[in-house]
């Protein structure tokens, strides 16, 4: 038999070999339960505060800092993220805002008033604007936050051992 007509034979013999293995993979994926697999899925999720919300709380949002202070809308997109929001933009409002209001976007107003409750805003309205693909807008004024975070004053108080513990989540 010449070599040419052997090479040929072998390479027809490993590509319905692949052709097997890709197919038998394929057949036990479909019998498999849905679980998640793979290097880049991580571990289950466990179940935090994010998780206790109601899903009525649960909406895209945006956060326009129009107070005319910088990182304010980084410090309510935080707050709104940790209590199980999507807060889909950040970034500064077109004009300057005396007061802070939840726009309620796409007649929603649980969702609004559960982001407002969340910054401790007062003013919810209902704008409705369905091209922004949003459920609410919040516009942060001059008079948000009206108390101090307690965040930001802790840290200096708890010395290394205590901001280390805090890190690791062992307080």
């Amino acid at each position: 038999m010449p070599v040419r007509e052997r090479l040929e034979r072998f390479a027809l013999f490993a590509v319905g070999l692949l052709l097997l293995a890709f197919l038998g993979s394929f057949g036990i994926g479909l019998f498999r339960p849905a679980t998640r697999q793979g290097p880049l899925a991580g571990p289950e999720p466990a179940p935090g505060p994010a998780a206790a919300l109601p899903v009525v709380a649960r909406g895209r949002v945006e956060v326009l800092n129009g107070s005319g202070r910088v990182g304010l809308a980084r410090q309510a997109t935080e707050q709104l993220r940790s209590g199980g929001f999507d807060v889909v933009y950040f970034g500064t409002a077109a004009a300057r805002a005396d007061s802070s209001e939840v726009l309620d976007r796409a007649d929603q107003p649980a969702i609004a008033r559960a982001a407002a409750d969340r910054l401790g805003i007062a003013r919810v309205r209902s704008v409705p604007d369905t091209m922004l693909l949003l459920d609410a807008t919040v516009v942060l004024g001059r008079d948000w936050p009206k108390r101090a975070p307690a965040a930001s004053a802790a840290p200096g108080r708890r010395g290394r051992w205590g901001t280390l513990k805090a890190w690791l989540g062992i307080d």
